[in-house]
């Protein structure tokens, strides 16, 4: 490990310490009660997400305390900092998840300018929430520093109190924020009561920590593992353990080692580890939205790594760990069957791992794995011998509604059910969906089509949880499918295709469509279609009005919306690696 007095010759915050044009600087660090000897040492700054908006985000200061013990005990001066999150869980379903999306740009942006600021020379990103994840491994990506990244932990699932009055199939099951969703659903069709609600509300989130299935939040903190950013295994405790903090501090030491190998976040960071990331998103059946931060993570890296290249691996790699929505266990259950480790040996069994990839502890996957003990309990995660379904519980699609793709999440459906063929119904926004569905305005059979909701024309790129799960709730799931430009939870449910793309703001094929059209989604094949030929479409392009205007013509969503590029390669909002000129690091 590095000793005090360390040689910064090379590293960043040798710009805020060293030398006699430098007293100024030291002065403020003087006043925040530093001593020579800490001013001396490497400055790890200690990123956190943490706020009182959600229970993702509430444990996250508690754990940056442990970070920074251990860099500490390796000889560096943490540096505590905090950047902002939107919660989608409360964001879900109102203007407020335009917001969504444009903060995991904002979140690596202002991450990137605190590094920058004040020079520090590596990275301990702890993140709770869906884009705060991304975000956080954007930025690491982005500096090219030494980092690892920490997720705060999932939730615990709740439970309804014995002989309370609630349907059954709500008191036998762990609960999870989707339940909730869905329960609005019920009691907008009268099956369930005022008093039923009220009970589920208070018990379905029990704890601090993110969203209990493999949504969002726990695929890209399994994707943090896979990827190598994150230590093996750290992922997967609950939030409301303690024994959190002793990852928390494993990861500020392990910071200290990463600077004094100069291992850097793209070193880690490779097309062969997002592969890898991939991998684990499928065999999980993780949400689609990984389809959309692997390639922005890729984008920071200068790697060519798109939908379709996602899409692809989604394609070839079985399913064999059974996690809700699509199946019928909670991260905490993952945690108890030996984790994302375990995982990844089935995966390498299959010769589905790149083993040779560097990790945030210095050691690749290949030795990472040959010190993981554990074997599927077979409940929870399946020998990779005997899958759930022989190919990955998230599949691309593409045809004439989507020339540069669209993305549906499959796990837990049939094969039979993956293919549906139906009228379209379209709607121009999300809330106008809802309000129909609320309603009951639309048939068994239709595909529901809701545009005008991508990154740029949203702005945004919203989720249709509130949509989704009022459709589940109405026992129509199955029943009728949705495409839209827009997004999905992670925990969403039934067939609905998210990211179809270009997006109707953009002219794309999506924004042609008229109710009545006949659509096939077809996920075994993976193409979507309507039932127009070419002349049609090109017919309606040059009678097409334009996009549809949005109130957004000023503030941070109008800026995201001027420069957010197409979900095809992850909604960046600039060039990436490929373009830039220097690298912080080097300065």
């Amino acid at each position: 490990m590095l000793k005090s007095k360390s040689d910064k010759s090379k590293l960043p915050s040798r710009h805020v310490t060293e030398g006699p044009s430098r007293a100024p600087h030291r002065s403020y660090y003087y006043a925040m009660g530093l001593s020579e000897e800490e001013i001396d040492r490497p400055f790890v700054g200690v990123a956190t997400c943490w706020n009182e908006a959600a229970p993702c985000n509430i444990s996250l200061s508690r754990q940056a305390q442990a970070v920074k013990l251990g860099v500490k005990a390796a000889a560096g001066t943490p540096r505590e900092f905090t950047t902002i999150t939107v919660t989608d869980g409360i964001a879900m379903g109102h203007e407020g998840m335009r917001s969504s999306l444009a903060s995991r740009e904002a979140i690596a942006d202002t991450v990137e300018l605190t590094m920058r600021g004040h020079c520090y020379d590596a990275l301990v990103g702890l993140a709770g929430c869906d884009k705060s994840l991304p975000g956080m491994m954007m930025a690491m990506v982005r500096l090219n520093v030494p980092s690892v990244f920490i997720y705060g932990g999932s939730i615990l699932p709740g439970k309804v109190p014995a002989g309370a009055d609630v349907p059954e199939d709500f008191a036998t099951r762990d609960l999870t924020v989707q339940d909730m969703f869905e329960a609005v659903g019920r009691h907008q069709n009268g099956t369930l009561s005022d008093a039923a609600l009220a009970i589920l509300e208070r018990v379905a989130c029990p704890s601090a920590g993110a969203c209990g299935g493999q949504f969002t939040a726990n695929t890209m903190a399994c994707v943090s593992e896979a990827i190598g950013l994150a230590l093996f295994n750290s992922s997967g405790t609950p939030a409301p353990y303690e024994s959190r903090d002793q990852y928390a501090t494993a990861s500020g030491e392990a910071v200290m080692s990463l600077i004094e190998k100069n291992i850097r976040a793209r070193d880690i960071v490779t097309r062969q580890s997002l592969e890898n990331a991939a991998r684990v998103v499928a065999c999980t059946g993780g949400s689609t939205n990984a389809g959309l931060h692997l390639p922005a993570i890729a984008n920071e890296a200068g790697i060519d790594f798109d939908l379709f290249d996602v899409c692809e691996i989604f394609h070839d790699t079985p399913y064999f760990v059974d996690l809700k929505p699509g199946g019928q266990y909670v991260a905490k259950d993952l945690y108890n069957a030996g984790g994302i480790p375990v995982v990844m040996k089935e995966l390498r069994k299959a010769g589905l791992i790149h083993e040779d990839c560097i990790t945030a502890s210095g050691r690749s996957i290949g030795e990472e794995l040959d010190l993981t003990a554990g074997e599927p309990d077979r409940k929870v995660i399946h020998p990779i011998e005997t899958p759930i379904t022989k190919t990955g519980g998230v599949v691309g699609l593409r045809g004439n509604i989507a020339p540069d793709g669209a993305i549906v999440k499959v796990a837990g459906m049939s094969a039979e059910e993956q293919v549906f063929t139906g009228p379209a119904r379209v709607f121009e926004s999300e809330e106008e969906a809802f309000e129909a569905v609320q309603n009951r305005e639309y048939e068994e059979g239709e595909v529901i089509v809701i545009r005008n909701e991508g990154p740029a024309g949203g702005p945004g790129m919203r989720e249709m949880l509130s949509t989704t799960a009022a459709l589940s709730g109405q026992g129509m799931g199955k029943k009728v499918a949705l495409i839209t430009d827009g997004r999905f939870s992670g925990a969403t449910r039934g067939f609905c295709v998210g990211h179809v793309g270009p997006e109707a703001a953009h002219g794309g094929p999506i924004a042609l469509l008229k109710t009545g059209d006949v659509i096939t989604i077809d996920a075994v094949t993976g193409k979507i279609d309507v039932d127009l030929s070419e002349a049609d479409l090109a017919a309606r392009k040059d009678e097409w009005a334009g996009p549809k205007p949005t109130n957004y013509a000023s503030g941070a969503l109008f800026k995201f919306a001027q420069l957010v590029g197409g979900a095809r390669y992850g909604a960046v909002t600039h060039p990436g690696a490929s373009a830039e000129t220097h690298v912080y690091m080097d300065l």
